[in-house]
């Protein structure tokens, strides 16, 4: 029998996915799932990136160019313009997703055997990324205490190795909420300008920044144009996750001329993809001013239902639609696997993402889960009385 590659073997499966099977087994016994385990927003996608596709009239579907349909990486520029980003066109390569922006980012960067720097828990999928582009993941422990604010400076330093490429970092924060500060940033500025490294910024989550806060970027960094890499997506900002479209941008010529060709290798990105992203932009100001509102709501029922709970600890997030929480639990993976197959309330049981599956140290996060506020008040509400009347009878309650 032929032998699958190390490489399939060393891909780490989804912690977001890999208990579907048991939600979908607890649907077919007549339970209600409230799924919190996935970041798919039920926010309606703009009308106005629906109707492009629909209105789409060219005979044929062609590729677009490698690096994305022109008009398309124009209208970028005079977004990215709105938040004081100043870029042109060339500075961007469109992607099948943020997803694939960043495996053009890694395997233009770095070579196998390298290292990537990153705080975690992070989203579960980089480590996925790294291991297809043959680089060595070194995580740096954040803290719940903390909210899972940027690790001193002297963690980011003894992690440092001839080996050491890259540092990413997701602004706001997924899994965690946290929105990174200026001041980290600049902190983080100086470390890489010090050891000549790359910045990787997955900035997919810019709009969604609460109580008051602003979203700082990597691009305001001055002296970084050489080492910033900025990873973007359609998929979040305009709930629209199923038309694959983010992006690489850097103003460094020589790194997006090496990610152009590994975009020329898969020919070009979703062309009605890039048609209703390109739409997308002109998304009326009213309709994130409404999401706004909508996640902070969302945000606040959750946090507040579990910092009531016995034993339980959650931080305020100032981003994204995601929270990490400590639970009075033995196993995340456990619990979550339980919730699905031993447990109803009301017949109705709720769907979590362990948060084992969001950091690389081994050990860590056993007793924490990842939610998704991406249900309405009303849903989530009755998924947080689920999780409540869980914790009472859960057997490895700790």
């Amino acid at each position: 029998m032929p032998v699958i590659s190390k490489k399939g073997r060393m891909m780490p499966a989804s912690p977001i996915r890999k208990l579907v099977p048991y939600a979908d087994a607890a649907k077919k016994r007549g339970i209600k799932v409230f799924h919190l385990n996935i970041g798919q927003p039920d926010i309606a996608t703009p009308k106005i990136a629906l109707d492009a596709v629909r209105n789409f009239d060219q005979k044929v579907v062609e590729y677009s160019h490698s690096a994305g349909i022109l008009s398309y990486r124009k209208k970028l520029v005079d977004y990215y313009a709105r938040f004081d980003i100043h870029i042109t066109a060339d500075d961007i390569i469109i992607g099948a997703g943020g997803s694939e922006a960043i495996l053009f980012a890694m395997n233009s960067c770095m070579d196998p055997g390298d290292e990537i720097i990153i705080p975690e828990p992070f989203y579960a999928n980089y480590n996925g990324f790294a291991v297809n582009a043959g680089i060595k993941v070194i995580p740096i422990p954040s803290k719940i205490e903390t909210g899972f604010a940027l690790p001193p400076i002297a963690d980011f330093e003894k992690a440092i190795t001839p080996r050491t490429k890259a540092i990413i970092i997701c602004n706001p924060n997924n899994p965690t909420g946290y929105l990174y500060s200026r001041e980290e940033l600049e902190t983080l500025k100086a470390i890489v300008l010090k050891h000549d490294l790359f910045l990787f910024a997955d900035e997919v989550y810019r709009e969604f920044c609460y109580d008051g806060k602003k979203h700082f970027s990597v691009m305001h960094l001055e002296g970084l144009d050489e080492n910033v890499v900025l990873i973007d997506s359609v998929s979040k900002r305009y709930s629209a996750c199923g038309i694959r479209i983010g992006a690489m941008i850097s103003k460094n010529k020589e790194l997006m001329a090496t990610a152009l060709k590994f975009a020329q290798a898969r020919l070009s990105p979703p062309t009605l993809g890039q048609v209703a992203a390109e739409a997308a932009i002109d998304t009326p100001d009213e309709y994130f001013v409404n999401v706004l509102k909508e996640y902070v709501a969302r945000r606040n029922v959750v946090v507040d239902f579990i910092n009531q709970m016995p034993g339980a600890f959650c931080p305020n997030p100032s981003g994204a639609f995601y929270v990490v929480a400590r639970l009075p639990i033995d196993d995340s993976d456990r619990f979550c696997k339980w919730l699905l197959e031993d447990f109803s309330y009301q017949n109705q049981t709720v769907m979590l993402a362990p948060a084992t599956g969001f950091y690389a140290t081994q050990g860590r996060g056993l007793d924490e889960v990842r939610i998704s506020y991406v249900l309405k008040v009303e849903d989530l509400k009755s998924s947080m009385n689920c999780l409540q009347e869980a914790l009472k009878v859960y057997p490895g309650r700790k």
